[in-house]
């Protein structure tokens, strides 16, 4: 095991421990995991951010989701940020540069993630009050996972959507 396995594994650890411990001991625990990563500030900000983020701390996160990413985070935890970011501006009360960063996820890239990014954004379109899209988006993404009615389910969600089309143009 390398010197970044090992690293990984340690911060798993620390993850593990979240909820075990308080907010406080965990924030300062990643921080002090963190800082031996000199060489590495995009992914030592993420993982602050995301330590900010998941102890309801987003006015702190957020900031630090923007140097990670500025600073070149790459691979998954770039797109973990992004969509992480957009949960945070949403929670901000900065939807619509949410609704954007997402929207521009769901163009540039797909992987494991598309249905989060399908799950932020509806989250994000109800809150800017698109609420027949934000339920399209959401029954689209729920009707990968189910055993029966998938395509039945999808059909009904994309009705929505072209209803949605028709209201907003007065059709």
């Amino acid at each position: 095991m390398d010197e970044t396995e090992i690293w990984e594994k340690q911060l798993q650890s620390i993850w593990q421990q979240l909820g075990k411990i308080s907010n406080e001991d965990f924030i300062r625990r990643i921080k002090d995991h963190v800082q031996h990563l000199t060489d590495k500030k995009a992914i030592a900000d993420f993982e602050m951010a995301c330590a900010f983020d998941s102890t309801g701390n987003e006015k702190e996160a957020e900031p630090l989701y923007r140097s990670a990413l500025h600073h070149g985070l790459s691979g998954l935890r770039r797109r973990r940020a992004r969509i992480q970011l957009a949960s945070t501006l949403r929670n901000n009360g900065k939807i619509d540069e949410s609704i954007r960063i997402l929207r521009e996820e769901k163009i540039n890239e797909s992987d494991e993630l598309d249905d989060a990014v399908d799950s932020f954004l509806a989250l994000s379109l109800y809150s800017a009050g698109e609420s027949k899209e934000a339920l399209s988006l959401a029954l689209k993404a729920l009707s990968r996972h189910l055993p029966r009615y998938n395509n039945s389910l999808y059909k009904y969600a994309e009705n929505l959507e072209t209803s949605n089309k028709h209201d907003s143009t007065g059709s």
